[in-house]
């Protein structure tokens, strides 16, 4: 009897260290699609009927589609530390975009003097490629990056290789999304060949190359941030959709900004088209190898859409503002997961997930040890497979900065419907229930104490917790000056 169970025991601690597809013990394969700035409804399937994302569609009807997802942060910096590290962003110390002026370069006329921020991936964290190289896996890198200097890009943090990710937060070398791209990382292609296109076939290379191995594909693409720049043949196709329809820009009032409230913008659809057919560059690929059944696929945002600020290119409606502000158009991003044989096709999911999760989620799936890592998130691969999951654990955000879309410094937990929010210039909170109030329009704070004041203790644990850094007055603000916050919507 003791040797049986002794022998059941060896089996199940090796089973129990192999990373699973369904009942295929061969290791899954990883393919993680970030897109820069796409917003909650910025895809068909998320309810846009101006853009065209027909691959990212389709690739809900095969997944699971996750309606309460939220970046990390309203900015892209800090909620590319918290996925490669499954670490709040606060704990790494990344808190604004990395390039943001620190308090002793602020100019501009504001309440508050932003509190200072780390300017790199510390190389003593433990990235999704290092994390997954313990099990055997090729990794690989493409895009954007945007966690520190070299030395600091992701060849240095795990990744074998690295196609165009290093300091920049956008394509601003070269000619931009069409090569030359003046890019350290990425050899120029032909001229005039388009960026998420080069990206999507050096994706397709690697996986097709490594097919017979474990790997980690992460494809960050650039689009769709500014510069607001799309090809002409999709340029050309949305003008004409705006005028089929009729649609007009509108906008309305966001604090100090003006907020886009119809999505017409005809550059911009073309760049969430280009991106959507370089998704569809890739799944073909994954498609045409054979490797579907053992090839688990991410696709998500790492900031809600732009629609205060630098060209207004898109609208967030039904939600409140977009990137840089603490309300749901900042935060609230599409999540889609893909696993055959686990995930019932076409599934849609109300709990409540966030970017560090996708760090224990990786490590689940491969079987890698986080023995030694401290970890925020929560591996949702028990909601995958339709098993419980927390629907109220709470999540957290503190951005200590002013964006340059308009938000200000803030905090906020999300615990079950319930969203509290700390402003602090003035010092004033905000609650919402964002299940029956998803704009945001009905402030609870005087009619709900009780709920108030629970989650003023969680967002003061936690805050503690990370060691959150905060503003500080401005002694040169002076209020007989324009808001450093105000912007002029261009004519």
């Amino acid at each position: 009897m003791n040797n049986r169970w002794t022998v059941l025991l060896a089996l199940s601690v090796l089973f129990s260290g192999m990373a699973f597809a369904g009942e295929n013990t061969r290791p899954i394969n990883i393919v993680f699609f970030l897109v820069d700035d796409l917003g909650w409804t910025d895809v068909g399937c998320f309810g846009s009927t101006f853009y065209e994302t027909p691959n990212i569609d389709q690739l809900a009807k095969d997944g699971l589609r996750f309606l309460d997802a939220y970046a990390a942060c309203q900015v892209c910096s800090p909620t590319r530390a918290a996925i490669q590290t499954g670490k709040w962003p606060q704990r790494v110390g990344i808190t604004d975009y990395i390039g943001a002026p620190q308090p002793d370069q602020w100019k501009r006329n504001t309440r508050l003097l932003p509190a200072p921020y780390d300017t790199a991936l510390p190389l003593s964290e433990v990235t999704l490629a290092e994390l997954v190289k313990q099990r055997g896996y090729a990794t690989f890198f493409a895009g954007k990056w945007h966690l520190g200097p070299e030395g600091f890009w992701p060849e240095s943090q795990g990744y074998d290789i690295n196609m165009g990710g290093i300091d920049r937060g956008g394509p601003y070398g070269g000619n931009k999304y069409f090569s030359p791209y003046g890019n350290p990382r990425l050899p120029d292609g032909p001229p005039g060949e388009h960026l998420p296109d080069r990206l999507a076939r050096e994706t397709a290379k690697f996986i097709e190359e490594h097919r017979d191995q474990p790997f980690l594909a992460f494809l960050s693409f650039y689009s769709v941030h500014t510069p607001l720049m799309a090809r002409e043949d999709l340029r050309q196709k949305y003008e004409e959709k705006r005028r089929r329809l009729g649609l007009e820009a509108k906008f309305g009032r966001e604090g100090f900004r003006d907020v886009r409230l119809v999505q017409e913008h005809a550059v911009y659809a073309g760049m969430v088209e280009a991106m959507d057919q370089a998704v569809g560059t890739v799944l073909k690929k994954i498609d045409d190898l054979g490797l579907r059944d053992r090839t688990i696929v991410f696709f998500t945002s790492d900031n809600g859409g732009l629609s205060t600020s630098e060209g207004w290119p898109t609208s967030n409606l039904p939600l409140r503002a977009g990137k840089g502000w603490i309300y749901e158009g900042g935060i609230r991003v599409p999540l889609i997961i893909r696993w055959p044989g686990v995930v019932t096709p076409g599934t849609v999911s109300r709990v409540p997930v966030c970017s560090v999760d996708y760090f224990p989620t990786i490590a689940e799936l491969t079987g890698a040890s986080t023995d030694n890592v401290k970890l925020d998130g929560q591996s949702l691969v028990p909601l995958l497979k339709g098993m419980p999951f927390p629907e109220d654990r709470p999540l957290f955000w503190h951005y200590p900065h002013y964006g340059n879309q308009g938000g200000a410094p803030s905090a906020a937990v999300r615990k079950g419907p319930w969203k509290l929010i700390h402003l602090y210039e003035d010092d004033s909170w905000e609650l919402y229930n964002v299940v029956t109030d998803i704009g945001e329009t009905q402030n609870l704070i005087q009619k709900r104490p009780d709920r108030v004041a629970e989650m003023k203790g969680l967002l003061d644990a936690w805050l503690q917790d990370v060691q959150a850094r905060f503003p500080t007055p401005n002694p040169h603000y002076d209020a007989n000056k324009p808001d450093g916050r105000i912007a002029v919507r261009p004519q």
